[in-house]
């Protein structure tokens, strides 16, 4: 049902809620980014020393663009490592870039570069624990960069889990800047998802050794660019465009081929004509609005997208002024359809899902159910309808045109008219173990709602040990607290999911609850994770006691604990045990754990309210 506008009336209302509840805070943060761009270029302002400085290694032609105040400066922003392979292909990008933008007459610099850490690499080891708070650094090492004042424009260069949202969240304190975030693209296709799942959940089994499963590994993630299944990397993708923060199409284009360089190439020049003296400017703080940020929410729920995005769409939007909260999620998940089957929530990787129509389609059929707003700035020039569009190349030169009307595979795509799902791939969960989210669009109906006794840890590696102990072989509720933002910097927790999964195929029922993350690669078991308020801060989570049987119930979304409501108001909580704070740099970030917000106010210390 839409609206006599076109909107559907849940987009409607959930959008006037967010705009009201964010009036004040918006308010400020538009009348600073005004008050930082009023005056042109930031280099007018530099004394001949501040300039001089800043030009002193670059090209003669250069020299004179930038002394002459004449051509815009495009500062550049990258996550460029070679450790990680959706971000190995950014080493090429700043020198086509600079020789993008001199065809227009532009200039571009690398303004700084921000650190590009993989959960890959990192899950299940310590320094997992600073994986989160990397967000917070990429923000702030985003900001270091542009603040020299010497850009009239930004382009920033990520792709993976935090890195774009600390991109984001570091640009929108310069707002004034128009930004465009220029993606890198995935990795082609290597051993199938669903196998390389059934080959771990072996190994976790003891029936395979280690060598094998590193070859499966290999085999998948065998190449640069994205890992190809649809975690919070390839969310923050979809987001992007959806936020029009990318050109139309940018997100599944594969890395080193001659469309993924025009591509680059057109987000310089375009950069180039969206400067304040240019004839299009568009600020990022005009672009990312209510309506920018309630659109990606949508795009995330339509997709079945990573979970981490209830915490970081958070504290992106906390960012541009804007608050955003999970009943927001909640109220939005029942209206919109779930279009989108992709690994982990179906057998297709993102190279399948782009094949079969990918984002344009996806964006024309949220449009055509009223479910997205099409009036929004896009860094495009035009409104959300440029982004139904693909980009080709037409005799060598890069060209954009209508996207597919109709799903190429049924079984990846499907119009919003026939969904796999009449209600979105996330779900909020209230009761009395606290607030929590739950991605349901890998998990079978008849598994939703579970209800056991529980098994409670203070750490992932007492699961798997308790697992191989044969002591989980039962229906069991597995809880894990004290994996918060304070308690440890909120690690996810992946090494759990080949040991449930094994569980739930045994028949046994099975769930997680716990206060920690477990991302994009959540999967057919269900889990209520980012309990709020966390165990550490004394969250409901410390009250359990082992035996104490959990109803979590997804349909109804329910979390709650099934005590006797007087026994519960005077249970103590219990304190879990303290974390090491030290190794691995954890030291570092005591001022991170100290002062992070919960899970559903971004998880950080950047984003926080005005």
């Amino acid at each position: 049902m839409t609206s006599p506008s076109g909107l559907h009336p849940v987009l409607r209302s959930v959008t006037e809620r967010v705009r009201s509840r964010s009036l004040e805070s918006r308010r400020e943060y538009l009348e600073r980014m005004k008050a930082a761009g009023r005056d042109g270029s930031a280099r007018q302002r530099l004394s001949c020393t501040n300039l001089a400085h800043g030009f002193a290694a670059s090209s003669p032609a250069d020299k004179q663009a930038l002394r002459q105040l004449r051509w815009p400066n495009i500062g550049i922003v990258t996550a460029y490592n070679d450790m990680l392979s959706a971000h190995q292909p950014f080493e090429r990008f700043p020198g086509v870039i600079r020789a993008a933008a001199r065809e227009v007459g532009a200039t571009a610099q690398v303004a700084g570069g921000v650190p590009a850490m993989c959960d890959g690499v990192t899950q299940g080891q310590t320094g997992m624990e600073l994986s989160l708070f990397s967000r917070e650094v990429i923000a702030l090492s985003t900001a270091v960069g542009l603040s020299h004042g010497m850009f009239d424009a930004a382009l920033c260069l990520g792709v993976c889990d935090k890195i774009v949202p600390g991109l984001l969240i570091g640009a929108l304190s310069f707002g004034a800047l128009p930004t465009i975030i220029v993606p890198a693209g995935p990795m082609t296709s290597g051993l199938p998802n669903q196998e390389k799942a059934r080959i771990r959940q072996a190994h976790a089994e003891g029936r395979i050794d280690r060598t094998a499963l590193l070859e499966s590994e290999a085999q998948s993630y065998h190449d640069a660019g994205t890992c190809t299944f649809y975690g919070t990397a390839n969310s923050n993708q979809m987001l992007m465009e959806i936020m029009g923060l990318h050109l139309p199409g940018s997100a599944f284009v594969h890395p080193n081929t001659a469309l993924r360089e025009a591509l680059t190439r057109a987000a310089a020049q375009r950069a180039a004509q969206i400067w304040a003296h240019g004839n299009d400017h568009r600020p990022l703080a005009r672009i990312v609005d209510e309506r920018a940020i309630v659109n990606a929410i949508v795009g995330l729920l339509a997709t079945g997208g990573s979970t981490n995005h209830t915490i970081h769409l958070v504290a992106m939007a906390r960012a541009a002024g804007i608050v955003i909260d999970w009943d927001d999620f909640g109220a939005l998940s029942a209206a919109v359809p779930l279009i989108a089957r992709i690994y982990p929530n179906g057998g297709a990787d993102v190279n399948h899902f782009h094949a079969a129509g990918g984002t344009a389609f996806v964006i024309r059929e949220l449009l055509g159910a009223g479910l997205l707003h099409a009036d929004v700035r896009t860094v495009s020039g035009a409104d959300l309808h440029a982004y139904t569009q693909e980009p080709w190349l037409s005799e060598g030169q890069l060209a954009w045109r209508d996207g597919p009307a109709s799903s190429g595979d049924l079984e990846v795509l499907r119009p919003a008219a026939d969904p796999f799902s009449s209600d979105g791939g996330l779900k909020l969960l209230r009761g009395n173990l606290g607030r929590s989210v739950i991605k349901v669009s890998a998990v079978k109906p008849e598994r939703r709602c579970v209800e056991a006794p529980v098994r409670i840890f203070d750490s992932q590696e007492a699961v798997s040990a308790a697992f191989k102990a044969g002591e989980l072989h039962r229906d069991v509720i597995v809880v894990v607290r004290g994996q918060g933002p304070r308690a440890n910097g909120m690690p996810e927790l992946h090494k759990l999911t080949p040991a449930l999964s094994a569980l739930q195929a045994k028949g046994h029922k099975v769930a997680l609850v716990t206060d920690g993350r477990m991302s994009g690669a959540s999967g057919t078991v269900p889990a209520a994770i980012h309990v709020s308020p966390e165990a550490h801060c004394g969250g409901p989570l410390g009250k359990l006691r082992e035996g104490d049987v959990v109803r979590l119930d997804s349909n109804s979304g329910s979390l709650e604990a099934l005590v006797n409501a007087e026994v519960w108001a005077q249970r103590a909580v219990e304190s879990a045990p303290a974390h090491s704070q030290f190794g691995m740099g954890r030291e570092l970030f005591a001022l991170f754990r100290a002062h992070a917000a919960s899970a559903e106010q971004g998880g950080g210390i950047c984003a926080t309210p005005n």
